[in-house]
């Protein structure tokens, strides 16, 4: 008994050793031209981008990478991974229809289509999503996905990813788009496959753009978002921008600069 307990001591040991060492083995590498795209629009933040085939990673600066931030409407990945196995939504076609009733943005007065309400950030659609799913299966189904430390109670069930203390940081946000590009999430395939698609921003002939934006306002503070993924050439790059925008910028502003500053960070590394 005690030759197995020291064996799996062992083992265990050797799999958290192999995991550090596996990160350490990541070139962080500091690009002094992403701290110049953000002061030209006026936010500040952090722009975090990997190339796991290249084992590196690059940011303006990475001592946020690690500090966790309200995920926000970035949370929107693994909600609907969650609905999609649950089968509380059927597919990226199924209608959340609208009753009539005034809504925080206008766009969301409407009937929309799963793919549409993500990518809108239909928050009423998510909340609804959330009250259906329920405090217990959404602890198990966040446990199973290790995603960041979200704080499910049964008062803040249909909120917790937009206030109150559930964080992700930019690094969590980079290795779970891993696990779902790679399909290691402990999901059904069709529910990867079918949310993968629908994850969709952009598609040419050169690459494919998934992601997700979200911003956050708790306590006067601003939290912006922009996650996800580029495929180009038979490569994968992963990116994770936590951003806020400084005094001189407006909401209209921040909400294409989110998107904007990453692309264009993309774009100077040569992946775009």
């Amino acid at each position: 008994m005690l030759r197995k307990k020291y064996l799996t001591l062992m083992l265990l040991t050797l799999g958290l050793f192999m995991q550090v060492e596996a990160q350490e083995e990541l070139d962080k590498q500091v690009h002094p031209d992403f701290q110049q795209i953000m002061d030209s629009a006026g936010l500040h933040g952090i722009l975090l981008v990997a190339d796991f085939q290249g084992s590196r990673l690059y940011s303006n600066d990475f001592s946020p990478a690690e500090q966790g931030q309200l995920p926000a409407s970035t949370f929107k990945i693994p909600h609907s991974l969650i609905a999609l196995d649950l089968g509380i939504v059927e597919d990226a076609t199924t209608v959340f229809p609208w009753e009539g009733e005034e809504r925080a943005m206008s766009q969301w007065e409407r009937d929309l289509t799963f793919r549409q309400a993500f990518h809108l950030s239909c928050v009423p659609c998510y909340q609804g999503i959330a009250r259906q799913i329920g405090v217990e299966r959404m602890r198990d189904y966040l446990s199973r996905l290790d995603y960041g430390q979200m704080d499910v109670r049964a008062d803040n069930l249909d909120q917790f990813w937009l206030r109150g203390q559930s964080r992700i940081s930019p690094m969590e946000q980079v290795g779970f788009l891993r696990r779902l590009y790679q399909g290691e999430l402990k999901l059904a395939p069709e529910t990867l496959s079918t949310f993968r698609e629908m994850m969709v921003i952009e598609e040419s002939g050169d690459y494919r753009l998934s992601g997700k934006t979200g911003w956050s306002v708790d306590q006067g503070v601003d939290n912006g978002w922009f996650v996800g993924y580029l495929e180009k050439g038979g490569a994968v790059y992963f990116f994770a921008s936590n951003l806020a925008p400084g005094p001189a910028v407006s909401d209209a502003d921040f909400l294409q600069a989110r998107k904007g500053v990453t692309m264009e960070a993309l774009q100077v590394l040569g992946f775009l």
